[in-house]
Parts: structure tokens; sequence; C-alpha cells
């Protein structure tokens, strides 16, 4: 095991669990050096196979752990501020699930510590950014046939939301996928947000504000708007249209298996986002493994997960007063200046 990229894996929930079968399964160049999470029993549970895998309930002890080179956070949101300067005062690269940190004062703590550095070592997991169908979008986009983008038409549908899920986590937890994949597919800044509320729907938990329907403006001029629904009951959905000054492109369309039978014909939905986006965790992840074993960090950064923390409060600002709210960011250090976007 001594040529593979030694991984520890923060969180052994719905998203570690994913990554830790990722690492030992689907990528190469990686194994599964260490998990942590604070159930020791479900910690066991995912690692279950996986061999020369130890087991802690401290994430400190995780880094720590012999042949740890590198960090993967799947833990709750709250927890990777810590997790993220941790890894920092080791010299560790890491990818960290999005939020990167759920609040934009910590978000910014984190981009000041990796700027005193001098040098990148944190990826965000906004995997959007390696799905195949937001790739060609981001291609066409940037090679200028279609004109300047003038709006992006999103949608970010669930079949239902956990029980403790909250009206302002339809922005700073569903929409902050969009956040980030329109700043990276149209290379701006969002500069403020509205969000209005339909009545809810009667799928939705009592007191829920579900659906929302929230609209960002860029710096250069263009909307974004996103119909997010968590409790829609049918499938998980996530599309994107971009409408330029000489064309559109459309992305997300279902493309599941198509069954006909009984006089009718139907498509296949997608029940999760490990399911949507599976390919795009596997090809996120190898990408990361790839370029750690090359001394290198790519990817979106810990800007990028700043940025995302910072316009999501600001929608969840929008959100509680009803008003057009203005997205305030702090200076783009010098380490992001190329990569930023």
């Amino acid at each position: 095991m001594g040529d593979l990229l030694g991984v520890a894996v923060l969180g052994a929930g719905h998203m570690g669990a994913d990554h830790i079968r990722r690492l030992d399964r689907m990528v190469n160049g990686a194994r599964v050096a260490a998990v942590a999470d604070p159930d020791a029993a479900r910690a066991k549970e995912a690692v279950a196979g996986t061999e020369g895998a130890s087991v802690h309930t401290e994430a400190e002890a995780a880094l720590d752990a012999p042949g740890v080179e590198a960090v993967l956070i799947a833990s709750p949101g709250p927890a990777h501020e810590e997790a993220l300067l941790s890894a920092f005062a080791r010299g560790l690269p890491v990818l960290c699930e999005k939020p990167m940190v759920p609040d934009s004062a910590g978000a910014l703590r984190v981009v000041e510590a990796e700027a005193r550095l001098g040098r990148r070592l944190a990826q965000i997991g906004f995997m959007r950014r390696y799905d195949t169908e937001y790739r060609r979008l981001k291609a066409l986009l940037d090679d200028g046939r279609l004109g300047r983008a003038l709006m992006l038409h999103c949608v970010h549908r669930n079949v239902s939301s956990p029980p403790d899920f909250t009206s302002a986590m339809l922005v700073n937890s569903s929409v902050s996928h969009e956040i980030d994949a329109a700043r990276w597919l149209l290379g701006q800044e969002l500069t403020a947000v509205t969000v209005l509320r339909p009545r809810p729907s009667a799928g939705a938990p009592q007191g829920l504000l579900d659906p929302q329907f929230v609209l960002f403006e860029t710096a250069g001029g263009a909307l974004v708007d996103v119909e997010v629904f968590v409790n829609c009951g049918f499938g998980y959905q996530v599309r994107c249209e971009a409408v330029c000054e000489r064309g559109a492109a459309r992305i997300g369309d279902d493309r599941g298996m198509l069954v006909t039978a009984g006089g009718s014909a139907g498509a296949e939905v997608p029940q999760d986002y490990l399911v949507r986006f599976a390919d795009a965790y596997d090809r996120e992840v190898q990408a990361w493994v790839d370029a750690t074993r090359r001394g290198r960090v790519t990817g979106p950064t810990a800007w990028d997960g700043y940025a995302a923390s910072v316009v999501a409060e600001a929608g969840v600002a929008a959100l509680e007063s009803g008003t057009r709210t203005t997205v305030d960011l702090a200076a783009l250090p010098e380490l992001y200046a190329v990569t930023g976007r």
C-alpha cells in the first residue's frame, strides 16, 4: 500500500460512507487509512471490508493516524472549520464537502488561514463542476459561440426533506450548489439575491416554506433564477438552462431507462443525489487524488467555499425579510486571484 495515497475520512454518515466506498473500490491511487466519526459503531460499519483502515471517534486522532497523507471531510458542516484548520496545521491536503463552513465569518477565517500559508491545501466539494453535462455547458459558454450569457434558469428538486430541514436550508444547503455552479459557469460573482415564496406545497412539512424561487443578480448583468422544491415527491431533479444572445442550451433532462408496459411509457427518475451525480463524485475524488499525488491542489478553492457561504447568508436574509439583499464579499486574497472562480 506504500504507493497509495493514505486518506483520512472524517464523517461516516450518508456522504462519508459513500466516499469510503468510493476510495476503496472506485478510485485509483488511494486507500482509506483512517476514519473518524463520533459514532464508533457507524464508523466500523462504514469501513467493514476495507483493509488497513483505523477507526477513531475524534477527528484529530484520525489526522494523526499512521499512513495519513490527505483528508476528506464529510462530517456535518459545523465541524468543518476546526477540521480544515487542523489539516492546515499538519500541512495535509483536504477535499472538504460543501458547505466549506456554514457561516461566512468562519469561512473567511479558513480563507485567511490558507492565505497565510501562502499555498493552497483545500479543494471544496462542489461536484457539479465534474459532471459531464455541466462541463459541456461550461465549455460552450466559454467559447462564446452563443454570445454573452443573459440568464440561467435552474431547477433543484428533492423527493423529500429530512425531519430537521428548515426553510433557510432550502437556500443555504440545497441552493448552495446552484450558487457555485452559477459563479463557475458565468465567471461572475453574485451581487444580490431576492427570494420569493409561493404558497407552500401540501406535501411540505408544517411550517416549511417549500418551494421557493430564488433570484440572483451577477456582477456582469446576468440573472440566475432557481426553483428549489425539496418535497416534490417524485424524484431528484437538477436542471440548468443558459439563455444567451444567440442561442440557449439546457442540461439535466431525465436520461434514465424508458420503460413501456401496460399501454404507457415512463422514464426512471433518480431518487437521490448520490445516484444522479455518482459519476461526478467519482471524477471529483479521482481528480483530487491525482492532483494530490502530484503535489498539487486543483478544483474549487476555499474562496469559492467562502463566496458560497456569503451568498447563502444573503439569501437567507432575503428569505426572512422579503426584500432584495446585496452580497458583500471581502477583498480577494492574492492566493486566489487567478483561481477564485
